[in-house]
């Protein structure tokens, strides 16, 4: 069984890295590249019978700094 979760920083947290991003974007002439927000992904292998829950327990442990990240699950 996998699951999927993305991690994106929380509206109004600063994006150092899309910003860097939108820049070389533009740079490289793709003009109408207005902002960026760059996130991650994190593929998870696991035993049959895990449940999303525990999966967002994960996450809320360790593989999202809630206080600045959002997060979402696809089992």
């Amino acid at each position: 069984m996998k699951a999927r979760v993305h991690v994106m920083l929380k509206d109004g947290v600063l994006d150092p890295q899309g910003e860097a991003v939108r820049h070389a974007l533009g740079s490289l002439g793709f003009s109408g590249v207005q902002g960026v927000r760059q996130g991650k992904v994190i593929e998870l292998d696991l035993a049959e019978g895990t449940d999303e829950a525990t999966v967002k327990e994960m996450c809320e442990k360790l593989l999202a700094n809630t206080v600045i990240e959002s997060y979402s699950v696809e089992m």
